[in-house]
């Protein structure tokens, strides 16, 4: 088997910037991003909804750190973090959500299902656990193919109540298939807390199939990166799929039309995870004091991406709408 040749994700900012600066870019552009989203709804700009990925981002970031930008994902109804850790960009991911043509999917696709083939973005899926699947399908074809991919699939803990998930997994080990299956696990099933909804532990259904798995911080970026690294690597050498359980959580609501919060979690838990565990400032800490990063590069990171996204959201408000005669265009039945 072939080993593809490793090189940054085409949404870095210079293959040459260290790599936890990098991840901090990479973190702080999807926080704007969201921000930017939730301003456009609020604008009634941006038609249907759209589910943050606000105070998730060590999750994306630190996994696509460890791939190669011909590696696959497949995403969830709260992709947005994937496909710009993914590579994917911002003028064409904003484009998508307010329906335009120049989306990534001409504006037919809109917020749940952005892809991005270019990245190896296989797509993101407004089916709870329907990318997985996909993701698995990728990485079948990869071990054929001899190409050395890997596969990497992202889902939300509300997946587990899904059996195509089990199915996959059990073929997964079963063929030795180079796939990382990623719960993200914020807590809450749309608007129940994950408790009240699964059984035993999540670690353990994937152990039930041999899975090399773990349980991950899913606010450290590093943490999350290092184990993605050690499971993508075992994978791409041949040796089984992976499975992670990254513990994180969502800001805002299920959707950005979700504002009555304090009916199923408290103020004081949100203000907890926000300012004790806001995967940002605790890596921004850690460059700080650790790494002794330049406060003055940080703030140049935050201002540049600030201007990116700026500049994004001026792109899409100004692109065109695709015109009517594309209405039976990409319709197959």
């Amino acid at each position: 088997m072939t080993t593809a040749t490793s090189k940054p994700q085409a949404g870095h900012e210079g293959a040459t910037e260290n790599k936890w600066l990098r991840a901090y870019r990479q973190m702080v552009r999807i926080r704007l991003f969201e921000e930017q989203v939730n301003e456009l709804y609020t604008r009634a700009l941006m038609p249907g909804l759209a589910h943050l990925y606000s105070g998730e981002e060590a999750v994306a970031v630190g996994i696509c750190e460890a791939l190669n930008i011909d590696d696959y994902i497949t995403s969830t109804h709260r992709g947005h973090g994937h496909c710009l850790a993914k590579g994917a960009s911002p003028d064409r991911m904003f484009a998508e959500l307010l329906g335009k043509e120049a989306g990534y999917c001409r504006g037919k696709g809109g917020s749940m299902h952005i892809a991005d083939p270019a990245t190896g973005n296989l797509g993101a899926n407004a089916i709870v656990g329907g990318s997985v699947g996909i993701a698995t399908g990728a990485a079948f074809a990869a071990k054929r193919l001899g190409n050395g991919r890997v596969a990497v699939c992202f889902f939300g803990e509300g997946a587990l109540g899904q059996g195509s998930l089990y199915e996959v997994m059990n073929l997964a080990q079963l063929w030795k298939l180079p796939v990382i299956y990623v719960c993200e696990n914020n807590l809450y099933n749309e608007y129940t807390h994950f408790s009240e909804t699964t059984a035993g532990t999540i670690l353990g259904r994937a152990g039930a199939f041999g899975l090399e798995s773990a349980l991950v911080d899913g606010q450290d970026v590093r943490a999350v990166n290092e184990i993605a690294t050690r499971l993508v690597k075992r994978a791409r050498a041949g040796q089984g799929p992976g499975f992670m359980q990254a513990d994180t959580y969502r800001y805002s609501g299920h959707h950005v039309g979700d504002i009555n919060r304090e009916y199923y979690r408290s103020k004081q838990e949100e203000q907890h995870w926000k300012t004790e565990r806001d995967p940002i400032k605790l890596h921004a800490n850690w460059l700080l004091t650790q790494s002794h990063a330049d406060p003055a590069a940080l703030e140049q990171i935050t201002a540049e991406a600030r201007t990116e996204m700026e500049a994004a959201v001026k792109f899409a408000v100004a692109a065109p709408y695709p015109s009517v005669d594309q209405v039976q265009q990409d319709v197959y039945a």
